[in-house]
């Protein structure tokens, strides 16, 4: 690789000082780095950036941070094709592939092509309404939830066009395989191999004793009719992106036509790394600034105690 991307979670410790280091690395090998025009103005290197088109069509990227910047790295380059390695300096790291110690070794491996692609499935959410559709992506998950005030929702499901049920409920998770370790798996949803291309439909405290997380075929179709007059209820993207939904909308969700491409190094499985990282618990979102979540409709941010965020 002689071109390649870097996004970075520069509110947390560490990350500005190991871009950096990173920087001066690569370039030393002869190897030019990517970064945005406003990163590398934060880095202090304005010099160095580039438009983020640059970035997203770099041969590779770096997503230093933790889980929630490799997401945000998905969504961002997934639709290009380019390949992200994740270097944790996060809590958890359960998506990311190296650990900070590990770091020039990695790199080395990296500029040497000693690595394989993994692809991830990923999700396309689209909010319809009679003025426009709203769409999105997801590696994680898309979900429905009530506003901290409101009632308890009432959520019409089809697979298809095949009538599922109708879940009064605090809400609905619908996540990919990837996403299946996070969210869904706290609402009582099954673990499911990265390596399978299906959705997973989570209810989240559903006033049944019957409603169960349910595993849909990744090629068909989820479709949600949001049934909640006078209630707040939001749609979040990867718990990093939110919309106002309204009474009425319809979400419908499907297999995006892209997967993201994440960069593997070592021979870790999926099943150690549930077993080891599982045990270390940790948040869906630990290396995230807590105070707020992008909305999808205007870029604008809510505040931590609005119901739009996840902090």
């Amino acid at each position: 690789m002689q071109r390649i991307g870097m996004v970075a979670n520069l509110e947390k410790p560490r990350v500005r000082e190991t871009a950096l280091d990173i920087i001066n690395y690569l370039e030393s090998k002869n190897v030019r780095v990517l970064i945005s025009t406003r990163k590398a103005a934060a880095l202090g290197c304005p010099e160095k950036g580039v438009a983020e088109e640059e970035v997203i069509a770099a041969q590779g990227l770096l997503a230093l941070g933790g889980d929630g910047t490799l997401l945000r790295a998905a969504r961002l380059v997934a639709p290009a094709g380019t390949p992200i390695l994740g270097i944790n300096l996060g809590h958890l790291g359960f998506l990311t592939e190296i650990e900070l110690a590990e770091l020039y070794p990695a790199l080395d491996k990296l500029l040497a092509g000693a690595y394989r692609i993994e692809e991830r499935m990923m999700l396309q959410g689209t909010v319809q309404r009679p003025e426009r559709d709203l769409t999105c992506t997801a590696l994680n998950d898309i979900v429905v939830t009530k506003g901290a005030f409101s009632r308890m929702l009432r959520l019409e499901v089809y697979i298809d066009t095949a009538y599922l049920d109708t879940y009064p409920a605090d809400g609905l998770i619908v996540s990919s395989p990837t996403g299946s370790t996070a969210y869904s798996l706290s609402a009582g949803g099954p673990l499911v191999s990265p390596q399978l291309q299906v959705m997973i439909l989570t209810p989240i405290c559903p006033h049944t004793l019957y409603a169960r997380p349910l595993v849909v075929p990744g090629e068909q179709e989820i479709r949600v009719c949001v049934h909640a007059p006078g209630a707040e209820v939001m749609l979040t993207v990867d718990g990093q992106q939110g919309l106002h939904l309204r009474d009425g909308d319809v979400i419908r969700v499907t297999r995006a036509g892209t997967p993201a491409r994440l960069i593997r190094l070592q021979n870790n499985t999926f099943y150690s790394l549930v077993r080891e990282k599982l045990k270390e618990g940790g948040s869906r979102q630990d290396d995230e600034n807590p105070a707020a979540t992008v909305n999808l409709e205007t870029d604008s941010q809510y505040p931590h105690n609005h119901p739009g965020s996840t902090g």
